[in-house]
């Protein structure tokens, strides 16, 4: 999602005679995105289906509802309150209509006929108020969710810390950012068989193939890999390598899993071995049936 601050300012327009607006739009649709409204109602019906409106040039006299009580039902809606809303009127500017204007939450009264460069510095002046003040908010939000899942994360490293499972997080470029104990623990080796250089980038080819798939956009991606440790051991791995995605849910990494699987199999290897003695004694019938 773009900043707020680098888009088009979205101007919602509410009158009810058709050739104003079209006017409105020929004065302000260069620099910014103009949404028509044909009546009070209309407005509030829009509103209530966007949340990225910045400022709303309201014309007071319009049948069923006018301008005053659209812009005080508009100043009670969630997330409206603080939409700067502008009149537009060639009937109602004499002074007690423009406190009235005030009084329902106006930032701004013009009469017609109104000079069209001003009413475009105003309205990029309110625009970039409103704009401001979204992005201020979506930041604060940012920042609470970055310390929520920077919590959680450390939650789970000191979980993963206490299983016999390897983690080790890279980012897109395949630099490792965190692993855990268990990483060296499993092949008991100090540089974890040379899968990175000393800068920390993943140098393994197969490990790599691996992270540029999840990173590319692929799913889960799961093999099992032997592997030689310093003292000469080898070992049979199971690797599974997931993205990492970023609070707006972009790939920002991958994350590799890897299982120890030697002992399993020796384990499996030890009972095959004792099937095949047992089914090989005289006497011994394996199918009874």
């Amino acid at each position: 999602m773009p900043s707020p601050l680098l888009r088009k300012a979205n101007v919602l327009a509410v009158d009810d005679q058709r050739a104003n607006l079209i006017a409105l739009d020929a004065v302000l649709g260069g620099d910014n995105n103009v949404i028509f409204a044909n009546s009070g109602q209309e407005a509030l019906d829009v509103l209530s289906q966007r949340d990225d409106i910045d400022v709303i040039l309201m014309d007071l006299q319009m049948p069923d509802m006018d301008g005053f009580e659209a812009a005080s039902r508009i100043k009670q809606m969630d997330g409206c309150a603080d939409i700067p809303v502008v009149f537009i009127t060639a009937v109602y500017h004499e002074d007690p209509f423009v406190k009235q204007g005030y009084k329902v939450g106006a930032v701004d009264y013009f009469s017609k006929p109104f000079d069209p460069e001003i009413l475009k510095v105003k309205v990029g002046i309110y625009a970039s108020f409103r704009q401001r003040a979204d992005f201020l908010r979506e930041r604060e939000r940012q920042l609470r969710a970055s310390e929520e899942l920077r919590e959680m994360a450390g939650k789970l490293w000191a979980v993963l810390d206490t299983m016999r499972v390897g983690v080790f997080v890279t980012d897109t470029s395949g630099h490792v950012s965190r692993m855990n104990a268990e990483v060296h623990s499993l092949c008991r080796s100090s540089d974890s068989l040379g899968w990175w250089d000393a800068s920390g980038h993943l140098i393994d080819g197969e490990l790599a193939a691996m992270a540029a798939a999840v990173v590319s956009g692929k799913a889960l991606q799961t093999e099992v890999i032997e592997v030689k440790c310093l003292n000469g051991v080898s070992k049979t791995v199971l690797c599974s390598v997931s993205p990492v995605l970023d609070l707006e849910g972009k790939v920002c990494g991958a994350s590799f899993v890897f299982q120890d699987l030697t002992d399993r199999q020796a384990l499996a290897r030890d009972l095959d071995q004792q099937i095949a003695k047992l089914a090989s004694s005289p006497g011994v019938e394996m199918n009874p049936n």
